[in-house]
């Protein structure tokens, strides 16, 4: 969660769920055991910063909810080292080109070849 936080320059809210053998039905076999306090899903849940700051969590050990205050004057801060959007907006060598002509769904390439590249006679 925090390599996506930096990486998109966002906050990011990771929930995952915590679960116990004791919330599944009896006939549920597991092999992390059968004991009703098991841990079968750790959880994890957390808040992630756009700086890869943890704001709440992450949380292992039992079920909860997480609460943070995300400050939103971090967004334009985090913009400056990292932009994620702009970085690559290098008009003198990338451009965007979009072919609008209609194309058939289905195309088939893979068709067998003769002796000199052209497609055998039927």
């Amino acid at each position: 969660m925090r390599h996506i936080a930096l990486e998109g320059r966002c906050f990011v809210l990771g929930c995952n769920q915590f679960n116990r053998r004791s919330d599944y039905p009896e006939n549920y076999r597991s092999s992390l055991g059968d004991a009703p306090d098991t841990i079968v899903s750790r959880g994890g849940s957390c808040i992630v910063d756009p700086f890869g700051k943890f704001l709440a969590g992450p949380n292992f050990e039992d079920e909860t909810i997480l609460v943070a205050e995300l400050d939103r004057r971090q967004l334009p801060r985090a913009k400056f080292d990292f932009d994620v959007v702009g970085h690559y907006s290098r008009p003198d060598i990338f451009r965007l080109l979009v072919d609008d002509q209609l194309k058939p769904v289905v195309t088939k390439d893979n068709v067998p070849t003769g002796a000199k590249g052209q497609p055998p006679a039927r």
